[in-house]
């Protein structure tokens, strides 16, 4: 039996991913709640003393989600149809949002200085990242899934970047846990290494079409 595809079914794939992303950075928001249900009296600054682990876990998964999201809105503003093959890819990305909560949870209550908790917050981030870059790439594949004025522009060169940086994080947090999930802040040369790939990219095609002698 043919499975029959429409933009009603396109929108609602997005619009239960936004629903499952809203309720997942919601559900950060418990931890800090939990600092002022716990019985006692608590002022401004004794809550940033007690709680700044809580809240600089916060802080980390909002803006990774935040993140995460923008890239999956990107991906999704350039498709006009999808497959059965990124329908499951993208509940996968979902899997992997809606636990982030939980490695949030692990990182206000055990910290970031163990490597356990930060290789197992990095592994959840390389499976959302690795989910998307297989959406995109189902879609580079499958062209007829974009949109007709944006067909080609595309690229899983920025995701391919992201995985290979979050692998090496993931491999450094435990080799070097010193540092801690500082080591994300390589995820800062993804945008610098992706342009400096399409330049590359763009002396080669230009090389190779220019005419000899």
């Amino acid at each position: 039996m043919a499975v029959i595809r429409t933009e009603r079914g396109l929108d609602r794939l997005v619009n239960f991913s936004d629903a499952a992303v809203a309720i997942a950075i919601t559900l950060l928001v418990l931890p800090l709640v939990d600092l002022l249900t716990d019985g006692s009296e608590h002022s401004v600054s004794s809550l940033l003393n007690d709680g700044g682990q809580t809240f600089l876990a916060f802080a980390i998964s909002y803006v990774v989600i935040a993140n995460f999201w923008e890239g999956h809105h990107r991906v999704f503003e350039h498709l006009s149809d999808y497959s059965r093959a990124m329908l499951w890819a993208n509940f996968l990305w979902l899997a992997s949002i809606v636990l982030i909560p939980f490695t949030t949870q692990l990182l206000a209550e055990q910290g970031t200085n163990d490597p356990a908790v930060n290789a197992l917050y990095i592994s959840t981030m390389i499976v959302t990242t690795g989910s998307l870059l297989l959406i995109e790439w189902l879609a580079v594949r499958d062209p007829q899934l974009q949109r007709a004025e944006v067909r080609g522009t595309l690229e899983v060169r920025g995701a391919a970047l992201a995985l290979v940086l979050l692998l090496i994080a993931l491999v450094l947090v435990v080799v070097a846990p010193a540092v801690g999930l500082f080591w994300l802040f390589l995820l800062f040369l993804s945008d610098p290494l992706e342009r400096l790939a399409r330049r590359r990219s763009g002396r080669r095609e230009t090389t190779h079409g220019r005419p000899d002698g």
